[in-house]
């Protein structure tokens, strides 16, 4: 049926467009589009998009940058999406999550970054070996390798803001080191250094926009997890993509 400005929601699909075109990778890349751009993608007048555009910026959905008078999406919307995202995050890695904890045979926690610890919001465990009362638990994240994928959208300056302390300022440029091995390897591990004994791996979930906001979680014994670390580290990588895409996010 023919685009018909009479139907219901005419206005709303062709602001949705927009926003599509905002959320887009090639807007992501440039750090926003502007009014000749995105009226060349929508197939809309300019004079339509600008007025659209200046609609949504006033209710705080879009916003323009003052010096590229490109626009991006807005605080607000972002805003609106973040009050879900915790119970989506939930409910789309828990079955992710049980899948892992049956092919590692070990118990999977799903971890978020709450100031200077790393906090547990789900463990699941679906096999004889359990690790109970994570749950609710906060743990230093420096030392841990769900704090150091959690930290990876970090730069130095927001690690000596994050951890000011003059204890914690010893151990930023080693932290910062054990974040680019992350970074490089897609997970990060840690071998006794939170607690004697134990070995552990962490991978990145995304969001939408690539931001990580979660970090999934393999801790374990040494004498059982410590010769198959890296390993347990890629397998848990590909489960926190799975993640990750289920929350919209598309590697580039």
């Amino acid at each position: 049926m023919p685009d018909d400005p009479r139907r219901p929601g005419y206005g709303l699909r062709r602001d949705l467009d927009l926003l599509e075109a905002l959320a887009s990778p090639e807007a992501q890349r440039a750090g926003g589009l502007g009014v000749v751009r995105l009226a060349q993608l929508t197939g809309r007048e300019k004079s339509q998009v600008s007025r659209a555009l200046k609609a949504l910026a006033e209710e705080g959905v879009v916003e323009r940058d003052p010096d590229t008078l490109s626009y991006r999406l807005g605080r607000r919307l972002f805003s609106l999406v973040a009050r879900t995202v915790d119970d989506r995050l939930v409910r789309v890695a828990e079955p992710v999550m049980r899948e892992l904890s049956a092919e590692l045979e070990e118990t999977i926690h799903l971890c978020v970054l709450r100031g200077q610890e790393v906090l547990t919001v789900l463990s699941v465990s679906g096999h004889s070996f359990r690790a109970p009362g994570w749950e609710g638990r906060g743990v230093p994240a420096h030392c841990t390798s769900a704090g150091r994928v959690l930290l990876l959208d970090a730069s130095p300056d927001d690690l000596y803001v994050r951890f000011p302390g003059p204890s914690e300022a010893d151990t930023l440029p080693r932290l910062w080191a054990k974040i680019g091995e992350a970074r490089r390897d897609g997970y990060a591990r840690v071998h006794e250094e939170f607690e004697p004994g134990l070995v552990g791996v962490s991978a990145p979930v995304r969001d939408f926009r690539g931001r990580v906001v979660a970090a999934l979680n393999v801790s374990a014994p040494a004498g059982r997890l410590g010769a198959r670390l890296d390993a347990a580290g890629r397998i848990t990588a590909r489960a926190a993509a799975e993640v990750s895409a289920h929350l919209g996010w598309e590697p580039a």
